[in-house]
């Protein structure tokens, strides 16, 4: 998989990663859904895959980050965040990612300014694995908590992002342990 990942950085191709935030906790009776924190599994787990995306990031590359306003999508984007070295300020935080559909993960994904490289989505399913399977051939039932889905397209501009994105990445947490 890493030679996929670094022909993309040379192709002048634009690269959205799809991440589904973190195991969450259901500890705490009567929160509302949108408050649920992570549980210590997955804060591990998204240490885990944050750290193994690191090593074959390009970190010379414009990258955005952004996360759905729920605590647990937030928290997974701050370690994200931390074990990229990006300031956690940076993190676009955006309440319509919250059970967004597959049109508003892509409005999102089009709206990007042209001059980011590397997008990165923190939400839900089953919005991600339908984004997924609607834009590539990815052919993926689902995407774990804290699994990860990489997406090139051949393009310059993000607002040319359409039916045409390439599955170069799909990670999550059992396999790589």
């Amino acid at each position: 998989m890493r030679e996929l990942v670094e022909y993309a950085y040379f192709t002048g191709m634009k690269t959205v990663y799809l991440v589904r935030h973190a195991k969450s906790s259901w500890a705490i009776d009567d929160i509302p859904d949108k408050d649920r924190s992570l549980k210590g599994r997955g804060i591990r787990d998204a240490h885990m895959i944050s750290e193994y995306l690191s090593e074959t990031m390009n970190f010379n590359l414009n990258i955005k980050l952004c996360a759905s306003s729920a605590t647990r999508a937030l928290h997974t984007a701050l370690i994200f965040a931390q074990n990229f070295k990006i300031p956690a300020g940076d993190i676009a935080v955006k309440d319509e990612l919250y059970h967004c559909d597959v049109d508003e993960l892509h409005r999102h994904v089009i709206e990007t300014e042209d001059h980011i490289d590397l997008l990165f989505i923190f939400a839900h399913n089953p919005g991600i694995t339908d984004y997924v399977n609607s834009v590539s051939e990815a052919g993926i039932k689902n995407v774990p908590t804290t699994g990860v889905v990489g997406l090139s397209f051949p393009i310059n501009r993000w607002s040319e992002a359409q039916n045409h994105g390439k599955c170069m990445l799909f990670e999550y947490p059992k396999r790589l342990k």
